[in-house]
């Protein structure tokens, strides 16, 4: 645990405890990790981490990175969280990340709210479309990995790109992940491939269909009923 590290477990440990009851038998049984929690509400741990960088505006880019993998490699789930934080709130720092590290940080990382925390909406279309070789290179070994939680990454890392880019590198890629994992059962992975084709639908509406159609014995049933129904509404 590097200094900077030290500095915000401290002020985890301050505020632990801090959360209802629903949310400790909550976080028990819903987030999937086998992590300790601090129970703390999810808005003091986002002011826990703004606090921090108001303090530390001259943070260079190493002690950035070295915080991150130290914050990576922690025991707890609210190590886990914050880091995830500091990815969506120093933009300008994690621009400069070389993408193959997510791979790193994936492997300890456990549960949909891990997983969603470092991979939901932090790297935007525009940053993956800047580096895509290296991008394009990562999320297909993601789709392969023998690890669920990199599995569901390799999707969930697509959901927002999709949603905000019509350009095809993203949509040719998002597909070839659903339909590499399209066969799974871990709901990990089927509520991740539902979310995904849903979000492809905004620019890739006759594609979606014709995808649904062509694999309607393949994909999971969550998957095919919750897509359906964005179809028909738009809702969700």
């Amino acid at each position: 645990m590097n200094k900077h590290n030290s500095e915000l477990f401290a002020e985890l440990i301050k505020y632990k405890g801090n959360g209802t009851k629903n949310q400790k038998d909550r976080d028990k049984s819903y987030i999937g990790s086998t992590k300790s929690s601090f129970f703390i509400k999810s808005s003091i741990k986002r002011q826990i981490v703004k606090n921090w960088i108001n303090k530390h505006k001259q943070l260079r880019f190493d002690e950035y990175l070295n915080l991150l993998n130290s914050l990576y490699q922690g025991k707890s789930h609210d190590e886990i969280s914050i880091a995830g934080k500091l990815l969506e709130f120093l933009p300008k720092l994690r621009k400069q990340l070389n993408p193959k590290i997510i791979d790193l940080w994936l492997t300890n990382v456990e549960g949909w709210a891990e997983v969603d925390s470092l991979c939901q909406s932090n790297f935007t279309c525009d940053e993956i479309l800047n580096k895509w070789k290296e991008w394009e290179k990562l999320l297909i070994a993601l789709s392969k990995s023998d690890n669920v939680h990199k599995r569901r990454a390799s999707l969930v890392l697509l959901t927002g790109p999709v949603r905000h880019s019509a350009d095809q590198r993203l949509t040719k890629l998002a597909f070839n992940n659903i339909d590499r994992l399209k066969k799974e059962k871990d709901i990990l992975i089927t509520k991740a491939i539902s979310w995904l084709l849903r979000h492809l639908i905004k620019y890739n509406r006759s594609s979606v269909k014709k995808y649904l159609s062509e694999n309607i014995d393949q994909l999971p049933k969550i998957a095919i009923r919750e897509t359906k129904n964005k179809l028909l509404t738009g809702k969700k």
